[in-house]
């Protein structure tokens, strides 16, 4: 994992995109493009590294264990990465972004630990996780496919309220108002 910034501010992890890795982000000059913020304490970002190679795209191994890798990793990055950010920020929550495949494992990771994430960027993201295990269905398919858990959650206007055994009794996620783009 990469980080940038000297542990004040918000703490920003910045997932990779498809077989992205840990450099990427600074690679690709996303890092440069907030440099002001991290300079000036505002922002720390932590890029981690992706095992999507081991999870979404191993058609080596079934779906099953695709989805268990993907669940290990997601308790890494909440249970480790979010750990460390927050204390070296000396915050709360953490805020999450990505693109592409980075883009659902910020969104995913948001929905499902709204106690842990202050803030979601997700940029062109896919959330229907199905087309990944050859028609293989099971719970954590289901529990990691947004496009599948999210119209079943009870909503009231703009918010999602969230029942889930990792959120508190009151969490809930803001949900910006759409924007409407003309169809050409």
């Amino acid at each position: 994992m990469l980080a940038f910034g000297n542990g004040g501010g918000l703490p920003l992890i910045l997932f990779p995109t498809s077989f992205g890795s840990y450099y990427q982000n600074k690679d690709f000059g996303l890092v440069g493009a907030v440099a002001w913020y991290i300079d000036n304490g505002r922002i720390t970002i932590c890029c981690p590294h992706s095992i999507d190679l081991e999870s979404f795209y191993n058609k080596s191994i079934h779906p099953a264990n695709r989805m268990r890798n993907h669940n290990a990793y997601e308790n890494v990055i909440v249970r480790e990465v979010f750990d460390l950010a927050r204390r070296e920020c000396s915050c709360g929550r953490v805020a999450v972004c990505g693109a592409s495949l980075g883009a659902y494992h910020a969104a995913n990771i948001a929905f499902r630990h709204p106690d842990a994430v202050s803030h979601l960027i997700s940029l062109s993201g896919s959330f229907d996780v199905s087309s990944f295990f050859d028609g293989y269905h099971d719970d954590n398919i289901y529990f990691n496919s947004p496009y599948e858990y999210l119209p079943t959650c009870p909503t009231h206007g703009n918010t999602i309220t969230w029942a889930s055994s990792s959120a508190p009794a009151n969490g809930t996620i803001r949900a910006m108002n759409p924007i409407a783009y003309p169809k050409f």
